[in-house]
């Protein structure tokens, strides 16, 4: 079968007026004397959520959305100002304001932000898109959920809903700063899930997502990336496991060695290493969203995080990643950074200011939720390094354990430490043998102390790059695409139960 070529796009969808424009504002912020340093950032949005629900299309919804942010570093401090309009007298206006905003804020600081210059960083960084999702019919999108959907609904009862969904966001940016940087990028995020429910007689339901947790699978690429999930080749699988889950049995309570399906590995890595690797939350000058973090900077080099089997890297290039980029938002280039190293704290998330207060270089990990939000530091693909083995290797040497997949729902403390998840199946293993299927499962534990006890982590035949389009952050609150990749894991001796009270 021969390859596709990708799609080519025209870059960046400015008109040269208002190219000019933001040269201009830009060009007003470097003649001003009391700037340091400033950005310019278009960023144009289109977005699109398809639902079908029950074999009935729910939701079909469209949202576009264009306009520049500039941030400006007075003497002191920050200031930042944003505008829809494009129009040079609307740019330049906003320039003006985000310097007086940097100017009065300086009044109430202290000391200086401290802010490394950097050289310029020039280019065009373009998602891989063989087929555009947004150039698809929408009858053939619609066709693409009602089948699965379809699929789950066989039979009829005890299946009581089911619902398949996907949806398209398209980023273009344009970064100019003070330093000379000109960057162009532009994204085509993905994803696609489904659910079912099934519902006993006692009026007790049970949930089954595909492919991950929230049901979705999150990627950078076009619409050739739906064909892969294979909805409805899953179905029936899904469907089944639903039904069985209303007779199953509870999940024991107690002590017992801990399997982790990849999807759930990754989930675990982006609450209680992603998170609290954000050297903001660490420094506490974001702390508004889910709080600090027990990750403090004078454990750098010091913490025994996990493991020596535990290597944990953020990585911007990753093909096909939700969090792969050519550059940051601070103009600072896409890069691969251990934060965990054979089980050690090595390094956090960082901005070019967070960074140097610690001596440090930038990790390149600031990412500004739309035109109207000032940058913060974000996760990119948060991933851990596969080890070896096949899953079926990992349960044959498994004599006592239990197997968790797909999260049901989760809690963790505001300093990132103490956590519980709950997934929506288990099996017991026995002897080497996955045995009866559970319900309700949950587990929970201390972030270092889970993570040390990692005995097994299976091999690059089973690692996967997860993707998640709705990680939160910030007030007001910003949405941001993050990756995980994770293969499924050991961990000894974990506190489990369930989260029906009974076992």
């Amino acid at each position: 079968m021969p390859t596709r070529a990708p799609v080519v796009y025209r870059a960046v969808m400015l008109t040269r007026d208002e190219e000019s424009a933001m040269r201009a504002a830009l060009e007003r912020l470097e003649r001003a004397p009391d700037v340091r340093y400033a950005e310019v950032r278009f960023v144009s949005e289109e977005k699109e959520r398809l639902r079908v629900r029950d074999g009935r299309p729910e939701e079909a919804s469209t949202a576009t959305s264009r306009g520049v942010g500039i941030r400006v570093l007075g003497e002191k401090t920050w200031g930042f100002a944003c505008t829809a309009d494009l129009s040079e007298a609307a740019l330049v206006s906003a320039a003006e304001r985000a310097a007086r905003i940097a100017k009065a804020s300086g009044a109430l600081t202290r000391a200086p932000v401290s802010f490394p210059a950097r050289a310029a960083s020039r280019g065009t960084y373009e998602t891989r898109v063989l087929r555009d999702p947004f150039a698809v019919p929408l009858d053939e999108k619609m066709a693409a959920l009602d089948a699965p959907v379809r699929a789950l609904l066989r039979g009829g009862k005890p299946v009581s809903s089911a619902n398949a969904w996907m949806e398209w966001v398209r980023v273009e940016k344009r970064l100019l700063t003070t330093e000379g940087t000109d960057t162009t990028q532009r994204f085509t995020y993905g994803g696609a899930g489904m659910e079912v429910h099934a519902l006993g007689d006692d009026g007790v339901s049970q949930r089954r997502s595909y492919p991950t947790w929230q049901g979705s699978e999150g990627f950078q690429g076009g619409w050739e990336k739906i064909a892969d999930l294979d909805l409805v080749g899953h179905a029936g699988e899904l469907r089944d496991e639903a039904v069985a889950l209303l007779s199953a049995p509870p999940c024991p309570e107690g002590v017992r060695d801990l399997i982790l399906d990849a999807s759930q590995v990754a989930l675990q890595i982006h609450e209680s290493c992603g998170h609290p690797t954000e050297l903001d939350r660490a420094q506490g000058s974001e702390i508004s969203l889910a709080g600090g973090s027990f990750m403090q900077p004078r454990m750098l080099g010091n913490l025994r995080y996990g493991s020596e089997l535990v290597d944990i890297v953020a990585d911007s290039t990753a093909e096909g990643g939700m969090g792969t980029f050519g550059w940051d938002d601070e103009g600072v280039a896409a890069g691969k950074h251990a934060l965990i190293e054979r089980g050690m704290f090595v390094d956090y998330l960082s901005s070019r200011e967070t960074a140097h207060a610690l001596g440090r270089d930038s990790t390149g990990t600031m990412r500004a939720d739309g035109w109207n939000r000032t940058p913060l530091i974000r996760m990119v693909n948060v991933s851990i390094a596969p080890k070896k083995g096949s899953f079926d290797d990992l349960v044959a040497d498994t004599k006592d354990g239990i197997y968790m997949l797909v999260d049901k729902s989760w809690s963790i403390d505001d300093l990132r430490l103490n956590f519980q998840f709950s997934c929506e199946a288990a099996w017991e293993i026995k002897n080497g043998k996955k045995t009866r299927l559970l319900r309700d499962p949950r587990y929970t534990g201390i972030t270092p102390e889970l993570w040390r006890s990692c005995d097994a982590i299976c091999g690059p035949e089973e690692w996967k790059l997860f993707g998640l389009s709705t990680c939160g952050k910030g007030d007001p609150m910003q949405i941001m695409q993050v990756g995980h990749g994770a293969s499924p894991a050991r961990f000894r001796k974990v506190s489990i139960g369930n989260t029906g009270g009974k076992s």
